[in-house]
């Protein structure tokens, strides 16, 4: 079968947890061109099986097809692999309807569902149209994946189990809005020691990107939701001589102002980072929605 039609089925088989982000009305699948709500609004898939459902012609970013293809690699060598153990440690074993926000190549979904099985509804969005078309690579059919607005969801009012969301913005009105009750939180924030051996040698010890305090985005969490928890996620990752410059080029630590470009000497030395992450999770219940 195509990607299209794959998607088509996937849609087909959840449609429920899907919704026009214009207007919140549900949809119906237009045979295997695409989705239309019960107000008329469209949207078709294309050929990669996702769909674009952004009211722009494209969305805008600093995520290229060079970064996105250096971070695919640098993932598929398994560096949030324990992280996304944890993610799956605090699901359910019973199948779960869950999203990715800004799931970029979508390489930690495809793991999440490697660990899982194929009994769960899994999707990912991003306003990256290059990201989402990488992440249709993996596991076609098994996953959805669609270019989305975050503050306008293209997901029904209380019909997902889990908002799974890595490193990326939130917006947590619309998070309550698509999770049912009970649904569940998961949020990954950076520490100040996260991947502190490549901020070390790209600044100097003076400059202010050398140091860093998630301590803000803790606290609105946390204020936001008085009951949630915080598993602190710490380990070493050993990088391949030829994943160092994708490392790099993965992240964004190198587009900073003053950041330098590193030696061959420098890259060599580059052997084993530091994964330091906090998991950030949160129950929805009346008082935060």
């Amino acid at each position: 079968m195509k990607k299209r039609e794959l998607a088509a089925q996937w849609v087909q088989n959840h449609l429920s947890m899907l919704a026009c982000p214009i207007c919140q009305s549900p949809f119906s699948l237009v045979a295997t061109q695409g989705l239309r709500c019960s107000k008329g609004h469209q949207w078709d898939f294309n050929r990669a099986g996702s769909v674009h459902f952004l009211q722009t012609a494209s969305a805008s970013n600093s995520y290229d097809q060079e970064m996105l293809a250096a971070r695919r690699r640098v993932l598929t060598a398994g560096l949030f692999a324990p992280m996304v153990a944890q993610l799956n440690a605090c699901l359910p074993a019973t199948p779960v309807k869950l999203i990715d926000v800004g799931t970029g190549e979508g390489t930690p979904l495809a793991q999440l569902q490697a660990l899982r099985g194929n009994a769960d509804a899994l999707a990912g969005f991003d306003i990256s149209k290059a990201g989402v078309n990488l992440a249709t690579q993996l596991a076609p059919g098994q996953m959805f994946f669609c270019v989305a607005d975050l503050r306008k969801l293209p997901f029904a009012t209380a019909s997902l189990d889990v908002v799974m969301e890595l490193f990326s913005p939130a917006d947590y009105d619309e998070f309550d809005r698509v999770l049912a009750p009970g649904g569940t939180l998961l949020k990954i924030i950076p520490t100040g020691a996260y991947l502190q051996e490549l901020r070390a040698l790209l600044y100097p010890a003076t400059d202010s990107h050398r140091h860093y305090d998630n301590h803000l985005v803790k606290d609105r969490f946390l204020a936001r939701y008085p009951a949630g928890q915080v598993i602190p996620i710490n380990y070493q990752f050993e990088l391949a001589p030829a994943l160092r410059a994708d490392l790099v080029a993965m992240s964004p630590l190198h587009w900073g102002q003053g950041a330098r470009e590193l030696t061959a000497a420098e890259l060599a030395s580059l052997k084993t980072v530091t994964v330091a992450v906090e998991l950030l999770i949160a129950k929805k219940n009346a008082k935060n929605y």
